[in-house]
């Protein structure tokens, strides 16, 4: 059964998208032919070494040293791809096909100085710089590199630089605390560190230089600091640092580009960090750029004359992702700043959640990337962007970091814009990429996720183990994929990378969501299934609970856990509602919200407690953090449930914390209803 469509492609003879241009050049280069998107899809899993060879070709990868094949040994762990090339990721995002060297290809508004904008020749000409910078300083190959640094045109360039050399790249955005910070950086051992000196959010200064100061004392593998003024221009650098203008100063020295091994390490990522220490990802030079080149321009028809935005930090890996455009031709779009107020020079910042609809009409924005989060925020607050901003450029909105209901769907037809093609997508840091999202040969289905994405081998697993159709199941990925992390920093053996993705289900990638694969190939993800609530032997996921009770006006936020009883019993479901400034928890809004769960939902829906909060903690990226929060309920101290230096608002773990600690000394029945923030 087919739920509402709202966007169909267009009849094959009108069809200009790249996939479409794919499809025909394997018409002509491979002899093969695609009745559909199912055949296709099946065909790029099942066939590694022919689909990933022709993304090689197709895309025209630079090898300095060609491969000697495709792939060696399909088990996972331990796939070896393209062995014998050599290449350089940096190389491939700078050479900007498609693009003049006056074109803009970086495209930056901040809400702490003046609009940037580069043109490819600029960009080319900063990281030659840049690049020379880091020689002088002694970097080399493997050598770490990290930024302590926002969205912005620098940390860009740094990167390109840092990959540039073979060295290896790691970013913090500049709002993660010293002790995440840390807890990223001791393990890989950075030689130099590129920081800011704090920023604005929104009209807000966050001064950083005593953050900065820690950390530099914190890291005894540093050798040098270079500091960029972004909050205070006219400042002096700090005793023993470089400035960003001596890193980038004037040179002779040639933009070249080191060629390393196809795995090589590119970039450094880390889990969320929300139980024990971050995992350290280390993602390679040739998976990224293959599977980067096919998703922004397969999945989301990105080319030359796009201009490509998502709103991201630099501690998110939609950052990483955001900026491959380049590679495919697409300028990008940088915003740094609160993304929920409008702020004019010398006034005070205003709310506003028009802001980054306001830069998209500005900037000609083809593509907005955000956050499902987001999206219901608007919907929430009523607005209608397209009736305040010229959106006519935008033919595609991405959506990510959370499960988009139906009626998040309907509101970015009704009010952004009815012939956009809208791809809600789901992937993660362990890959940087989506391994289920949209495609332009596909409709788009209000509440699904489109298709699974070419070349990632999605499936839903039963309890059992066995694949399943329509129905919940753990998402798992049972053929290997380039972008697949090279392994974890100092896991030489390989047994920290084994335990995170392949302890559950040997040979097969478990990635830690619940998933339903219909007949149709569509997906629709219900929540981690770590966070997954189990009441007498169903499995419930958490995203539909939000989509009910966030649905009503009176709630803002929401949260649910699931406390298993130790006895075998149904254990307790518990509900922690945000509500709107002034209102409080109630009797009637109670019996509402346990309505609205039983008839939208099931009876088994509806929670045995319903708590007020004042506010539901959240990543940096905007994820609930449902497990810590479990964990907290359960006994756990909040330092050992999560690393709250890696969340957006660490002092609400505090107040659950409390809440923990009165409901032991002093435990509520289980229909009692507080309306007292915990």
């Amino acid at each position: 059964m087919v739920g509402e469509v709202l966007w169909t492609p267009p009849p094959a003879g009108d069809d200009r998208s790249r996939i479409g241009d794919y499809l025909r050049w394997l018409r002509r280069h491979r002899d093969l032919d695609f009745d559909d998107y199912a055949a296709l899809w099946r065909w790029s899993v099942t066939d590694l070494d022919g689909f990933w060879r022709s993304i090689w070709d197709y895309f025209e990868v630079r090898a300095h040293t060609e491969p000697t094949a495709t792939l060696v040994d399909t088990s996972m762990p331990g796939t070896r791809w393209f062995p014998g090339a050599t290449l350089n990721y940096a190389e491939h995002v700078l050479r900007m096909p498609g693009m003049a060297d006056d074109e803009p290809v970086v495209i930056a508004q901040s809400q702490t100085r003046a609009p940037i904008t580069l043109t490819a020749a600029q960009l080319r000409e900063q990281v030659r710089r840049v690049r020379a910078g880091l020689v002088r300083l002694g970097i080399g190959p493997g050598d770490r590199v990290a930024a302590y640094a926002p969205n912005i045109p620098e940390t860009f360039v740094l990167m390109l630089a840092t990959a540039s050399l073979g060295a290896v790249f790691s970013s913090c955005a500049p709002e993660f605390g010293t002790r995440s910070v840390l807890d990223r950086w001791r393990q890989i051992a950075p030689t130099v560190l590129v920081a800011v000196d704090g920023y604005r959010y929104g009209d807000r200064p966050v001064d950083r230089r005593a953050e900065l100061a820690t950390i530099r004392a914190e890291l005894p593998s540093l050798v040098h600091t270079v500091v960029l003024p972004y909050l205070e221009p006219d400042a002096a650098p700090p005793e023993a640092t470089l400035s960003w203008a001596e890193l980038a100063a004037p040179t002779d020295e040639p933009l070249a580009f080191t060629a390393v091994p196809f795995d090589h390490p590119l970039y450094v990522l880390y889990s969320s960090g929300t139980t024990g220490l971050p995992k350290p990802i280390v993602h390679g030079h040739g998976g990224i750029l293959l599977e980067h080149l096919k998703m922004l321009a397969l999945h989301h028809d990105l080319g030359p004359g796009d201009r490509f935005f998502w709103f991201t930090t630099t501690g998110w890996m939609m950052w990483n992702f955001l900026v491959s455009g380049p590679a495919v031709g697409a300028a990008i779009v940088l915003f740094d700043g609160n993304p929920a107020v409008r702020t004019e020079p010398g006034g005070p910042a205003e709310p506003d959640l028009g802001t980054l609809w306001r830069l998209a009409a500005e900037t000609g924005t083809t593509y907005f990337g955000t956050s499902a989060p987001f999206l219901l925020a608007c919907r929430k607050a009523g607005l209608r962007p397209a009736e305040s901003f010229d959106l006519s450029a935008v033919r595609g909105v991405g959506s990510t970091g959370a499960p988009l209901p139906a009626e998040g769907f309907r509101w970015v037809y009704d009010s952004v814009g009815a012939d956009l093609r809208l791809d809600s997508i789901s992937g993660g840091t362990d890959v940087c990429t989506g391994f289920v999202g949209g495609v332009p040969l596909l409709p788009v289905v209000a509440g699904e996720i489109t298709c699974r994405c070419l070349g990632a081998r999605v499936e839903a697993r039963s309890a059992d183990g066995d694949p399943v159709i329509d129905q919940l199941g753990e998402l798992v990925i049972t053929a290997p994929m380039p972008s697949m992390p090279v392994g974890f920093w100092n896991d030489p053996e390989g047994r920290r990378y084994r335990e995170a993705y392949f302890d559950v289900y040997p040979g097969v990638w478990r990635h830690g969501d619940w998933i339903t694969v219909t007949e149709r190939g569509s997906c629709v993800i219900t929540g981690r299934s770590d966070a997954t609530l189990n009441r007498g032997g169903v499995r419930l996921g958490t995203a539909e609970f939000y989509s009910v009770v966030e649905g009503l006006p009176e709630v803002t936020d929401s949260l649910v856990v699931h406390l298993e009883d130790d006895e075998g019993g149904a254990g307790e479901l518990l509900l922690f509602v945000v509500l709107a400034p002034g209102l409080e928890l109630g009797p009637e809004l109670t019996a509402r919200i346990n309505r609205e769960l039983r008839t939208g939902l099931s009876p088994r829906h509806v929670p045995d407690e319903i708590h007020q909060v004042g506010a539901v903690p959240r990543t940096l990226s905007a994820k609930k953090l449902e497990v810590p929060v479990k964990k907290i309920l359960t006994g756990a101290a909040v330092d050992s449930a999560a690393a709250t230096g890696a969340l957006a608002n660490p002092d609400s773990l505090r107040a659950f914390e409390r809440f923990a600690r009165q409901r032991t000394a002093d435990r509520p029945s289980v229909t009692s209803v507080t309306s007292t923030e915990p």
